[in-house]
């Protein structure tokens, strides 16, 4: 039964994916934009599946995060179709010629063109919303999908989709660019990593151990999204008041997501003056744990001091550490050991520390004074997001309608033959 239902899907992409290659950017747009009217007509019953899994995951005792990334209301909802309005805004990635230049000599004029990559194969977890970013940038993008939610979150994803493919089949496309599992059962995941015949590159979008399960087992080429331990390095010459500020946001907007900081890496130089407020902003106002170094500790006692799995840890919660060091030579070496190289930050007004830190962190993202939750491909000014790639090949960073193409070349000549 599990491969009937996958090798129906499977065949459904093949088919489908021609449908959605050849379209243009006005037929793109259309079906977008009739998703968004759609999702817009079906609050009430997005709702209403939306609750069953609230549900289940309460009896589940899944952790507060989890249920809050499992959250749908009115306004996330509204947030959800202003997404889809900011893709339609965006240009076709999908054959455009990218570079263009003459052979060695030889008479030939040769032109790298983007294409869309074909068929997808995405995997999350607890993220109804990925449900629809996923299908609208694929579609953008000229691609089809094949999702495979989470269970906590497959009523809603199941809703999201049956409206999508509403939407697509009246603009007269073939409803099946975009289709979903329609089961739990998790030996599917590991049956999907096996359909190199079908899917051309899988997205995983979740915890650790989904990542690593997906990376050890999958046949298929995958764009590596690993959990988002980030960093915030407070440099000696931060602001430290507005250093207070981003800190705040960076770890408590929303405790949840992958760009959250997680750690804290602190100039000795400042720790003493610094590390009070930091506890009183973080722990004593906001209830967030925080761990520390034996130095940390020395400062505020009402710091736990940290265990070694705490350095790599990805909280998703109210917590974090922290770590001294000497400078921003050893706050780098800590980082690059550490992060998950998914965003780190620097706070300083110093333009030589700065400059270090954004070339020598080897991570997706870097930043200055700024708050990590900014990583995400809407923030970028790229409509939305699929997931962000930890990964140095293929993309990197917020992957959006331009990382969902790859291309090829295509060489003309006036009949020539090489000698």
């Amino acid at each position: 039964m599990k491969n009937n239902i996958l090798e129906i899907i499977g065949e459904n992409a093949i088919k489908a994916k021609h449908a959605i290659h050849n379209s243009n950017n006005e037929l793109k747009n259309k079906i977008i934009s009739n998703i968004a009217k759609n999702i817009k007509d079906n609050y009430d019953y997005i709702l209403q599946e939306n609750q069953i899994d609230l549900n289940n995951a309460r009896s589940n005792n899944l952790s507060a995060p989890l249920i809050d990334r499992l959250t749908l209301n009115p306004d996330r909802l509204d947030a959800i179709v202003g997404a889809i309005y900011k893709v339609i805004n965006l240009d076709d990635p999908s054959y455009k010629v990218l570079d263009e230049w003459e052979g060695d000599n030889n008479g030939l004029l040769i032109q790298k063109i983007s294409v869309p990559i074909g068929v997808l194969g995405m995997i999350y977890e607890a993220r109804p919303n990925v449900t629809v970013d996923a299908s609208i940038l694929s579609i953008k993008s000229g691609n089809a999908i094949i999702l495979r939610s989470g269970s906590s979150c497959l009523h809603s994803s199941v809703a999201f989709v049956k409206i999508i493919q509403q939407a697509i089949s009246e603009c007269g496309v073939d409803p099946n660019i975009v289709q979903i599992i329609p089961s739990n059962d998790r030996e599917i995941v590991n049956q999907m990593l096996t359909m190199d015949n079908v899917i051309d590159l899988i997205i995983p979008r979740g915890g650790k151990s989904l990542c690593s399960l997906i990376k050890n087992n999958s046949k298929i080429p995958t764009l590596q999204h690993l959990d988002g331990n980030c960093h915030t390095y407070i440099h000696k010459k931060a602001n430290l008041e507005k250093a207070l500020s981003v800190i705040k946001n960076a770890k408590l907007r929303r405790v949840s997501i992958c760009g959250a900081t997680e750690s804290l890496v602190i100039d000795k130089d400042i720790a003493k003056e610094f590390i009070p407020k930091i506890v009183e902003l973080l722990f004593i106002d906001n209830q967030c744990l925080i761990y520390g170094d034996q130095d940390s500790v020395n400062i505020d006692n009402r710091i736990e001091l940290a265990k070694p799995e705490d350095w790599g840890m990805e909280y998703l919660d109210k917590k974090i550490s922290i770590k001294i060091v000497n400078d921003y030579n050893e706050a780098i070496n800590w980082i690059n050991k550490y992060s998950s190289h998914h965003t780190d930050s620097i706070i300083t007004d110093d333009q030589i520390a700065k400059d270090k830190f954004l070339k020598e962190i080897d991570s997706a993202i870097v930043m200055h004074n700024t708050s990590t939750q900014f990583a995400d491909g809407e923030q970028f000014a790229m409509g939305a997001e699929i997931g962000i790639a930890t990964g140095k090949l293929h993309a990197r960073g917020p992957i959006g309608v331009n990382q969902l193409n790859s291309f090829k070349y295509c060489v003309t000549s006036d009949y020539k033959s090489r000698k």
